[in-house]
């Protein structure tokens, strides 16, 4: 008897010690201080407008944007040259990307209807910082004007709740992110929500699952739009998993045992300041790939630097601001995605930090680099707790 209940009063006590862990840690998990841009250096650049070219607008928005649900697609539309593509949010100011990059919009909405620019895709990201508050009014009526019926709209993950808000979907597929679909189903039940599938698609409207399958979805419209050769080509260029665009999906949600795994590994292994360094020219889907599956395993910070704090051009016109501080930030880990303009100044702004440099020598899809070395920092466990965040599988 007295076995029993030394055995019952252990459990009870691991209980309540992870019962006061998980209420604790569960906010700092799953909730950050949103960062503010506070440079004045609004001069990036706009790309000119083809008007032989398709036009894909990728909505934004100023508050917080996903980063992999618009970087993914704007890259991998970049890369037909067959398209003009646009960010475009409420404001034309700075844009909040995963707490750890700013981006400078291209066009403001009044600007880009100042052009009288017809979209021939609109692409959807999340930009709900919190589920539970409504899209904004303004991103939903634009997204409604300028919807014909012959254009295309792709949501991607929590884009959805944008989308369904718009009443377009009413009745008719449209997916997200496996964590919060049940969510976003109470939320707008008129939408005809579905599971297990990566994109899904009813006319005109596309939707994929979450935030990994920015690349399906994207895919699928390209192939669409432009044919499968094209889109061939652009999947090969990103040396994509899979030898045609991956349809079958599990929508596996974020449960209780991985975010006990997440909130250990915070509390028991380390938890390094991460960087990223940025450098002119850089590829977009790269960049989001690193930026974003690493945020995932939440580590004590993670930012984006540069040289001098200098606003960078990334690969097809994106204008970059980082959000670290190399003065004041100590970095345990630094990321460098282009080592050949690496140089020896460069180096020894971090003489304290691991280097971690990604190499052409192995061509292997972006997100998969990653989580092969986080399986080996931390574990397959936790890795597939990180492919749970992503709803990657």
């Amino acid at each position: 008897m007295k076995k029993i209940k030394k055995v019952l009063l252990t459990l009870f006590t691991v209980f309540v010690v992870i019962s006061v862990v998980l209420y604790f840690a569960l906010p700092q998990v799953f909730s950050q201080k949103l960062k503010v841009y506070k440079g004045s250096d609004l001069s990036g650049s706009k790309p000119a407008f083809d008007s032989a070219k398709k036009t894909v607008i990728i909505i934004a928005d100023n508050d917080g944007t996903e980063m992999f649900d618009l970087m993914a697609p704007f890259y991998l539309f970049n890369a037909t040259k067959k398209a003009n593509v646009y960010v475009v949010s409420e404001k034309k100011a700075p844009i909040l990307l995963v707490n750890s990059l700013f981006i400078l919009p291209h066009y403001s909405f009044s600007e880009i209807d100042s052009l009288h620019i017809t979209p021939d895709v609109i692409v959807i990201p999340n930009v709900t910082v919190h589920l539970m508050t409504p899209p904004k009014s303004s991103t939903v009526n634009w997204i409604k004007r300028h919807y014909t019926g012959s254009n295309i709209i792709l949501s991607i993950c929590d884009g959805s709740a944008t989308a369904a808000a718009t009443g377009l979907y009413d009745g008719k597929p449209i997916t997200t992110h496996a964590t919060d679909y049940k969510t976003l189903q109470k939320l707008f039940p008129k939408a005809g929500w579905v599971r297990n599938i990566s994109v899904t698609q009813s006319g005109n409207l596309f939707s994929t699952a979450g935030v990994s399958n920015a690349t399906e979805g994207s895919l699928t419209v390209i192939k669409r739009v432009f044919g499968e050769q094209t889109m061939q080509s652009v999947l090969y260029e990103v040396a994509y998993p899979h030898a045609d665009i991956k349809v079958e999906h599990q929508s596996l949600a974020v449960n209780k045992g991985a975010v006990i795994k997440i909130v250990s590994k915070m509390l028991f292994r380390k938890n390094y300041r991460l960087g990223v360094l940025l450098s002119d020219s850089l590829n977009e889907f790269q960049l989001a790939s690193v930026l974003d599956t690493y945020m995932r395993t939440f580590p004590k910070s993670i930012n984006s630097y540069s040289v001098g704090g200098k606003n960078i051009t990334s690969k097809y016109g994106l204008t970059l601001y980082p959000t670290g501080d190399l003065d004041k930030d100590q970095v345990n880990e630094v990321h460098v995605l282009d080592p050949k303009s690496f140089n020896t100044s460069e180096q020894n702004l971090f003489i304290n930090a691991s280097i971690v440099k990604y190499g052409a020598e192995r061509k292997l899809y972006p997100i998969e680099t990653c989580l092969e070395r986080i399986a080996t920092m931390y574990g397959t466990n936790f890795k597939n707790c990180v492919k749970l965040t992503l709803d990657y599988n």
